[in-house]
């Protein structure tokens, strides 16, 4: 799709090209550019990948400091004073004709004096919300502890100890009201969500005064398909029923304890391998689990989906899930747990979603699908990837929706 004119997009996220919101934010940047738009990716820590125009914001000593204030005051996202006003100088001098917001939290904003500009520039400005941060006074997720202080107005916040974490302070009072003023009163703004269950919780949260849109996160369809590789061989995995489990950082939250649970209960020809443990979870992994670090390389990703049985996403708070999509788009059927907008990625004809929490449902839901087999799903969950979630047709709809603010 080609726009009337050139458009000159900056977008604003805490990584590059790193995690899924930096892949997002890539993603996006290349099919700007193949269109013929000008367009640059702000970031905030580590290094860029896969992105050629890129503003670095502040440093990695000031990434520390911001730590430090969080961890000390309870002050996340008010801290990288200096940083922020030379990057809105920056700003000012790309001029813009929209800027997109991603993650604004991550140890590299002062959220008050970004947004100070935003109202006093008067440009379009779309946020997508990948997590809940926006609008709570300390958390990114909420979900799985069924607080609905955020609602009202946050006190003794019970995750205080949770990212982005304090050790000492809970600031969540003020820090509420402090959002909420800065958030507030940007004329021109709209708000994303990657789903349903997220732009829901936006419209009864003090962000209920701008429109909200819904646009999935799309795949790169070309690298995330079924694909041939040795993986099963190079880990003596012939023969075997692969569980397999996914995450930038598996803790808790995500489910990491689910898989230490469920290698107990699994048969003897059955495996489970876990994409994205560190090295100190490796070493502390029980029989059955094989660990595999982090990648950065889709392409490898795609592999592993491939040679799996099946997906499980045991996930306790969830705004889509992406890993869902990335294995759907592989040929991969899904288990997951009924958490945030995980459930929206599938329908029964690509897996099945457990109850939150029931780890029985979750062996249950695994033996359901070793006995209908890896064919009884794969052409449906790849015939869902390519029809939802396909990248260029979602960020086709980013492309509308500037075209159309600027028109406006």
């Amino acid at each position: 799709m080609c726009v009337d004119h050139v458009i000159n997009i900056l977008q604003i996220n805490s990584v590059c090209g790193i995690g899924s919101t930096g892949r997002i934010a890539t993603d996006l940047h290349a099919i700007l550019m193949q269109e013929g738009h000008h367009s640059t990716v702000a970031y905030g820590r580590s290094t860029s990948i896969n992105c050629d125009h890129t503003i670095r914001i502040g440093s990695r000593f000031g990434n520390n400091s911001h730590v430090a204030i969080t961890r000390l005051f309870d002050a996340h996202g008010f801290g990288s004073v200096f940083a922020t006003k030379a990057f809105i100088a920056k700003v000012k001098a790309l001029n813009p004709d929209v800027i997109h917001l991603h993650n604004l939290h991550g140890y590299y904003l002062h959220v008050g004096l970004l947004f100070e500009y935003l109202k006093y520039v008067d440009k379009p400005v779309i946020w997508t919300l990948h997590d809940c941060w926006a609008f709570t006074g300390h958390c990114a997720h909420f979900d799985y502890i069924g607080c609905d202080r955020w609602k009202y107005g946050c006190y003794d916040c019970p995750l205080k100890f949770e990212y982005p974490k304090s050790l000492f302070i809970d600031r969540s009072i003020s820090n509420y009201r402090l959002k909420k003023k800065a958030f507030s009163g940007v004329k021109k703004l709209k708000i994303v969500t990657p789903s349903k269950w997220l732009a829901d919780l936006v419209k009864v949260s003090y962000l209920q005064e701008y429109p909200v849109t819904t646009i999935n996160n799309g795949i790169n369809l070309n690298v995330f398909k079924p694909t041939v590789s040795d993986f099963r061989n190079r880990h003596n995995l012939q023969g075997q029923f692969i569980v397999l489990g996914v995450a930038s950082i598996w803790s808790g939250h995500k489910g990491y304890q689910y898989f230490i649970d469920l290698a107990k209960l699994l048969r003897s020809d059955e495996k489970i391998v876990l994409v994205g443990v560190s090295k100190s979870q490796i070493k502390q992994l029980p029989a059955g689990i094989i660990g595999i670090s982090k990648t950065n390389s889709v392409a490898e990703l795609a592999e592993i989906y491939s040679i799996a049985d099946v997906f499980v996403n045991p996930t306790l708070e969830e705004v889509l899930g992406l890993v869902n999509i990335e294995a759907m788009a592989c040929g991969t059927p899904v288990v997951t747990f009924n958490s945030g907008g995980s459930p929206e990625c599938l329908d029964e004809s690509c897996g099945l979603v457990v109850d939150r929490g029931d780890l029985l449902g979750l062996v249950a839901a695994i033996a359901k699908v070793r006995e209908n087999g890896k064919g009884f799903y794969s052409a449906k969950c790849r015939q869902r990837a390519v029809e939802q979630y396909n990248k260029d047709v979602r960020f086709a709809e980013y492309l509308e929706l500037y075209k159309s603010f600027i028109e406006k």
